[in-house]
């Protein structure tokens, strides 16, 4: 397939396109500088494309959408607010509207949500027909979904609900290995909310799935199917790296660090299952957390 990507520079971008290529796909990248080459398309999320760079969008067979401003990268001021939402947002409406007005759209659109979609729901089990919560995140989520809907116009749709990616290089679990490695790791907050994960290999696969099969519609919960709470994920962690976790850290401290980006990413959580992937017959290879730290931190 000739197969356009968003996001190429990102955690799961920058993984995903060799995977894409060593499987005989062509690869092309939208950015946001001037192309250095001819695999790269450019584009401004808030202002869309130029005339030149509009008609290299035809005749793409799919295109997977990763672009966004990252979450956990600063405390959420206004300013910060509006880049979130607006990169997700704005930036997907740019690109469905310009992939519309193209000479031969794409078939398959694939893009990327997230589990923030739940809110903070404590331990009820949820699942892709769950509802959504409540909060910044879910408000987010929930817009940035609709515009990913308008591409069933002309694709066959596919938005993951991504949990939180463990990878050593990037994402959550990298900010979290400085601490647990000088022994000075712990539960956060009470340590009894749920953390949906999900393996960056098993990440990548699901991509994979979720452009091959043709069955595959609509919101999926790209998660593993064993969540944990913070207090077994931080267990587990210390145990992968031999370190103790006997230094919890309080709310109030997280609260008084990070704000409501703390509040929201490290003291809420959502149990959220993959029943889409597993009634499709995806094979995770890493259910078992352990195994994937291991895997990841090798």
């Amino acid at each position: 397939m000739k197969i356009l990507i968003s996001g190429a520079s990102g955690l799961v971008g920058k993984h995903l396109i060799p995977t894409l290529k060593a499987k005989g796909h062509e690869v092309y990248k939208l950015v946001r500088k001037t192309p250095k080459s001819s695999d790269e398309i450019q584009w401004d999320a808030e202002k869309g494309f130029s005339e030149t760079e509009q008609a290299k969008l035809k005749n793409f067979d799919a295109v997977v959408h990763l672009a966004g401003d990252n979450v956990a990268s600063e405390n959420w001021s206004d300013e910060k607010k509006r880049k979130i939402r607006d990169s997700r947002v704005i930036g997907t409406r740019v690109l469905v509207d310009a992939l519309k007005q193209t000479q031969n759209p794409p078939r398959i659109f694939v893009a990327a949500s997230a589990v923030g979609f739940y809110g903070n729901r404590k331990s009820e089990v949820l699942t892709e027909d769950s509802s959504a919560g409540k909060g910044f995140l879910t408000d987010v989520c929930t817009a940035w979904e609709d515009e990913i809907e308008k591409a069933e116009a002309f694709a066959r749709v596919v938005y993951l609900r991504i949990g939180v990616v463990l990878a050593e290089n990037g994402g959550a679990l990298e900010k979290m290995l400085t601490p647990f490695k000088l022994g000075v790791g712990g539960t956060i907050g009470s340590g009894k909310q749920w953390m949906s994960w999900i393996a960056l290999d098993d990440l990548i696969k699901i991509v994979h799935f979720a452009l091959e099969n043709e069955n595959l519609r609509g919101a999926v919960n790209t998660v593993a199917p064993n969540p944990a709470t913070n207090e077994e994920f931080t267990k587990t962690l210390g145990k992968v790296l031999h370190r103790p976790t006997v230094l919890p850290i309080p709310e109030f401290a997280i609260k008084l660090m990070f704000g409501e980006m703390g509040k929201t990413l490290l003291l809420e959580g959502a149990r959220v299952l993959p029943k889409k992937l597993q009634d499709a017959g995806f094979e995770f290879q890493f259910s078992n957390l352990e195994a994937a730290m291991k895997h990841v931190l090798k």
